[in-house]
């Protein structure tokens, strides 16, 4: 009996620094595959540096469109600017795809997409009844809102910056609701200009550009 019992006590300090080995083990592995579905989960293929050069653009059509004389010229100007900003933004994913090897429509790519287009497809349809109706004085408080609700549910599945964005779009769009409509070509300025070349050199920074 006495030779068992001093045999397991020779065993017992083996298997005590065996089990937090593997315990340590356990967590390294939990918190790879934790990371790994993080990963998995966000659409990192946000363009930094396009959002920065929509930026510039939005805020030279701001600049263009305080200058119009007619309300059809300004929402001319304003058009054009959308559908730019849209060809900057799909080159821009697609180059940015390219350089991380990773496919422009994964699963987090196309949650991003879904979230996303509601909102503006809302905001295409408000665009032409409030047109209609005599309230552009109406349309960037409009489209300010709901462009900022489209990139915080989009951003729900992107990097952290891109729903901070959206927070702040609102921010604009409601304030806009609230002041005179003259003062709609500078928040459409602070927003669509300001706020995607503070956000996208951010982007750029600290998300691979």
């Amino acid at each position: 009996m006495a030779v068992i019992r001093m045999a397991r006590e020779r065993e017992a300090p083996a298997g005590g620094e065996e089990a937090p080995a593997l315990h340590d083990r356990a967590m390294d592995n939990l918190r790879f595959i934790r990371e790994t579905m993080e990963r998995a989960t966000a659409f990192t293929a946000v363009p930094g540096w396009g959002q920065f050069v929509i930026g510039v653009t939005a805020l030279f059509a701001a600049l263009v469109a305080s200058q119009q004389q007619t309300r059809e010229a300004w929402l001319a100007v304003w058009f054009a600017e959308a559908c730019l900003s849209l060809v900057i933004a799909g080159w821009a994913m697609g180059r940015k795809a390219r350089a991380a090897s990773t496919p422009l429509l994964s699963q987090p790519g196309r949650k991003l997409v879904i979230n996303f287009a509601p909102p503006m497809f809302v905001g295409a349809l408000l665009t032409v009844v409030f047109w209609r109706a005599g309230l552009a004085g109406l349309l960037p408080a409009v489209w300010l809102l709901l462009y900022g609700t489209g990139v915080v549910t989009g951003g729900a599945f992107s990097v952290r910056p891109v729903p901070v964005m959206g927070l702040c779009f609102m921010l604009l769009g409601a304030g806009a609701l609230f002041c005179p409509p003259a003062w709609g070509d500078a928040f459409m300025a602070a927003g669509f200009g300001g706020l995607h070349i503070l956000f996208g050199l951010h982007i750029a920074r600290y998300y691979g550009g």
